[in-house]
């Protein structure tokens, strides 16, 4: 499906279609599911430099229109990811981006420097942007400054594409997008989880024994898009769109809004082999609307014209709406980007 391909900071992929990191294991782990010849690229669960038990339980939580959770960055860290992961994941058709995470510059910094020379690794997206470490206080996230200082000093110690993953819970993400462009990135992720809470009032106890943690799913979606949209039209490098994907029509309106791709994230839980199929789909609703090529969406969301003046507003007002066609019968667990 060449009409499908698209490039990203120097990457072909053969779809926009990208796993989201900590949804789909490191990959290959759904390959009897989902044939990552079937997807654009792998994100992988992001990798610590030293093992993370994750916070305590409950972690997960579901809620009315998609989940909370608080894993913490669990991982074996990077010894164990270079041992045991990478070997296989040379086997991958398709592109693999490893997620890259710490609490400090120095834990972003060593880690790119350990794996710049793994082959099997394509990309890297740096983790700017946890809401389940430090209570989502991390500097990075929130400051332009620190995250830029993440992304520059990322930036020299590895010849591969950086892909800095942006949080929603800021006043001006506009303002970080320009920051870690001007220090090197190749690309932006928008956006990692929106900082959410779930109350038993019986017990009166939290869904979560973190109390906070990241809500994704459907309902994030009209958020995701708004972030990736200011993102898009700030910066010149390619945004990655991120946040409530249920289905290919979902995936179609983060590109109308200037993405280059997109990934998916909440939905597998609910439906595994959802991201094996959206390829396909998306290539049928291209066909439906007489668009030759993905790449023509890229960027063309286009502004409502002034209104007329008042006399006239009765007779041309118009009662158009437009809504998704998402199937209706999406697992509940799938309502719910990524522990």
């Amino acid at each position: 499906m060449s009409r499908l391909a698209v490039r990203l900071a120097g990457l072909e992929l053969r779809n926009p279609l990208l796993s989201a990191s900590g949804t789909f294991g490191h990959g290959l782990e759904m390959q009897h599911i989902v044939p990552s010849s079937a997807v654009g690229g792998l994100v992988s669960k992001t990798v610590t430099r030293k093992p993370r038990p994750g916070n305590p339980l409950p972690r997960i939580k579901e809620t009315e229109a998609g989940f909370l959770n608080s894993i913490g960055l669990e991982n074996r860290g990077v010894d164990a990811y270079v041992r045991d992961v990478l070997p296989a994941m040379h086997g991958a058709d398709t592109i693999v981006v490893t997620n890259l995470g710490g609490e400090k510059v120095e834990d972003f910094v060593e880690l790119a420097r350990r794996l710049d020379g793994q082959a099997a690794i394509d990309a890297f997206e740096v983790n700017l942007s946890c809401p389940n470490v430090q209570e989502g206080k991390l500097p990075f996230a929130t400051d332009p400054s620190m995250a830029a200082r993440v992304i520059r000093e990322v930036r020299a110690a590895t010849t591969k594409p950086i892909f800095a993953k942006l949080s929603p819970n800021v006043s001006r993400i506009a303002d970080l997008a320009i920051a870690v462009e001007s220090a090197g990135a190749d690309g932006i992720t928008a956006v990692n989880t929106v900082l959410g809470m779930q109350v038993d009032w019986r017990t009166r106890r939290p869904g979560l024994f973190t109390n906070q943690g990241g809500y994704s799913g459907t309902a994030i979606k009209p958020i995701a898009l708004r972030c990736a949209w200011e993102c898009a039209r700030s910066v010149k490098i390619p945004v990655i769109g991120c946040g409530g994907v249920m289905c290919a029509e979902d995936a179609l309106e983060f590109l109308v809004v200037g993405c280059r791709a997109v990934q998916v994230g909440t939905a597998s839980f609910g439906d595994p082999g959802l991201l094996g199929r959206m390829a396909q789909e998306m290539d049928a609703l291209l066909d439906q609307a007489g668009v030759a090529s993905v790449t023509e969406l890229v960027g063309t969301l286009r502004p409502w014209d002034p209104p007329p003046p008042r006399a006239e507003r009765s007779a041309t007002a118009s009662t158009s709406t437009s809504t998704s066609t998402c199937s209706a019968s999406v697992h509940p667990a799938a309502r719910g980007a990524q522990p």
